[in-house]
């Protein structure tokens, strides 16, 4: 299996098993402090993971042009959407809250067709359909009192919304150290929160709560997002959220593990329609002659088909390195997604 597809499953994963114990620790402190701590909890563990890594301070490497997608997928990611989740698990059950994050893969992939250009191959969109019908139906059900719940999961497609922004605007930037990009977004992210909710009269949580909010959040929220800018790196970001799409079956199940919970037919047809997307997209191929075009960037890699050049003194290094280096114009066919070397036009 691509390497790039195991870490967007892993990203998956931890973000998936991070939502029902978020759901647990809303009872515990205000939404806009939760989301807060859970960023700071990436980004403090992650920046000391970087540390550690390099033995020290390194520079991230970030070109200046780069800056604003990165600032701007903070914005959306790390500060807005975060905040619009946890307000959203308020009034929406774990299950329902893990299998509406669906539509993020949906959103990330209409905004990468639409915006940005990507390729979108007929079984991806058969794909996202099934997804959105999923997302449909679990909107229509209702709570154990017989009240809509629609609220909460507007708050959780707004969440979705954002991250969706938040991913392509990530992609512009995936081809630089994703700890250093995931680590800022933390820090960031989770200082504004965490500093808006105590200005909002917010309290801190006991030592136990608040060392496992960030525990969920290095996990959940950075590990996580590291994986998932190494799958952007490889997959492209339609095909990154798509296989990320599997989170919230992962995190239906924690949540019914963790806390005891009914499900509604509603539950069932959304997870067989969802589950039915998913499969779609995970037995997607793309194959078809492309051209490269003259490139020069940087990015971690090994000498294969796309990187032939010489390195001077030091010789062909077999090994992953990374520096700046130019690709030529090749014409050649195999299996691809749009990864940094593959965002052609078709």
């Amino acid at each position: 299996m691509n390497r790039s597809v195991l870490y967007a499953l892993g990203a998956a994963a931890l973000f998936g098993a991070s939502t029902p114990f978020a759901k647990l620790l809303t009872s515990d402190m205000p939404p806009v402090l939760l989301a807060g701590l859970l960023y700071l909890g990436s980004g403090v563990g992650l920046t000391l993971a970087r540390f550690v890594r390099d033995g020290g301070y390194e520079p991230s490497g970030l070109q200046r042009n780069e800056w604003p997608w990165l600032l701007g997928a903070i914005l959306f990611g790390g500060v807005i959407g975060p905040v619009a989740l946890m307000f959203g698990l308020l009034s929406t059950r774990g299950t329902t809250a893990s299998l509406l994050l669906n539509l993020e893969a949906v959103l990330t992939a209409v905004i990468a067709w639409l915006v940005f250009k990507e390729n979108a191959d007929r079984r991806i969109v058969w794909g996202m359909l099934a997804i959105v019908a999923g997302g449909v139906t679990l909107c229509w059900q209702t709570d154990s009192v017989g009240q809509s719940s629609a609220i909460g999961p507007v708050l959780v497609g707004v969440a979705c919304f954002c991250w969706a922004v938040d991913n392509n605007l990530t992609r512009k930037v995936s081809a630089s150290d994703a700890l250093f990009i995931a680590g800022i977004k933390g820090l960031i992210a989770g200082s504004v929160n965490t500093a808006l909710a105590i200005s909002m009269n917010a309290k801190l949580p006991n030592f136990a709560i608040l060392s496992a909010t960030m525990v969920v959040g290095l996990l959940g929220y950075g590990v996580s997002l590291v994986l998932f800018v190494l799958a952007l790196r490889g997959l492209g970001t339609a095909r990154t959220g798509a296989y990320f799409s599997t989170a919230p079956f992962i995190g239906a199940a924690v949540a019914l593990f963790v806390s005891p919970e009914t499900t509604s037919l509603a539950f069932w047809i959304a997870a067989a329609l969802m589950g039915w997307g998913v499969w779609l997209h995970l037995t997607e191929q793309h194959v078809h002659e492309h051209l490269h075009e003259v490139l020069e960037h940087e990015h971690e890699h090994v000498h294969d088909d796309h990187h032939q050049h010489v390195h001077g003194s030091e010789g062909h290094d077999s090994k992953k390195h990374s520096h700046r280096h130019t690709h030529f114009a090749l014409k050649h066919s195999h299996p691809h997604y749009p990864d940094v070397h593959h965002r052609h036009v078709h």
